[in-house]
């Protein structure tokens, strides 16, 4: 495992991307409604990413994934492929966002009800998020990913609910997809300790149902739930610093 730890002129342009990553979830907010296509979605995404911010979107063409962003509705998991479906009232969405801003890439994902959402829906992703906050708050120089991705199971698991066990959070930097792999399970004091300049991602997956997912072979890419319940997802990129963290692809509304 090779991990790369950010200088402070790489960590600035992470922040930079960051903050770009999070302003595209911003302002796709007011567009998640009742009958918009998540094509739609797709196409205001890019065509902001491009024009707006001078930015590239990270996931188009990224090993032949065919999008801008990712949406993932209702039992997709994640890596959900836009189409021309409306969104109906009640469903869930997670929309997943990366830009690459001089180089350097910024990831963060969050979910969003279409209309009014069932209860069951709305704990689910209520208990989602908050098990990415618990996972964030444990991010400190000699902690260990292995104390992160237990709380995060640890809270899910609580609320009866199962931690997708197939697809995790990851090193970015430069690269999409860097060492290390940060896992939302495990046990505490055991796996990579964390260092000052490390950037990552958490983004817990929390099924309703059981935690077994499985892979689309048509399109090759859309990870859905095997019991067809819902799942939910959130993440953010995170610095290590020197006594504790910072949220790099912190939204406005997390702010307050």
């Amino acid at each position: 495992m090779s991990i790369l730890i950010k200088d402070a002129a790489e960590i600035e342009k992470m922040r930079i991307a960051g903050r770009l990553a999070a302003e595209v979830l911003e302002m796709i907010h007011e567009h998640v409604q009742v009958g918009v296509t998540t094509n739609k979605l797709n196409q205001i995404c890019h065509d902001y990413i491009i024009d707006v911010q001078e930015a590239i979107p990270a996931p188009l063409n990224y090993h032949g994934f065919p999008k801008s962003i990712c949406t993932s509705v209702n039992q997709v998991v994640c890596h959900g492929i836009p189409n021309d479906k409306p969104l109906k009232q009640g469903d869930l969405v997670n929309i997943d966002i990366t830009v690459i801003k001089d180089g350097y890439h910024g990831d963060t994902s969050r979910m969003f009800a279409v209309g009014t959402i069932a209860p069951h829906a709305e704990r689910l992703v209520t208990i989602t998020q908050e098990c990415l906050y618990k996972g964030i708050a444990l991010v400190k120089p000699g902690a260990r990913l292995g104390d992160i991705g237990h709380v995060i199971q640890a809270h899910a698991e609580a609320n009866h609910y199962s931690i997708v066990q197939e697809y995790c959070g990851h090193g970015i930097g430069v690269g999409f997809h860097e060492d290390p792999q940060v896992l939302h399970y495990g046990r505490p004091n055991t796996g990579v300790e964390l260092k000052e300049g490390m950037i990552f991602t958490i983004e817990p997956m929390l099924n309703a149902g059981k935690r077994h997912v499985k892979l689309n072979k048509n399109d090759g890419w859309t990870v859905t739930t095997v019991d067809k319940r819902l799942s939910a997802q959130f993440e953010h990129t995170i610095l290590v610093t020197a006594d504790c963290y910072e949220n790099l692809t912190i939204r406005k509304e997390e702010m307050a």
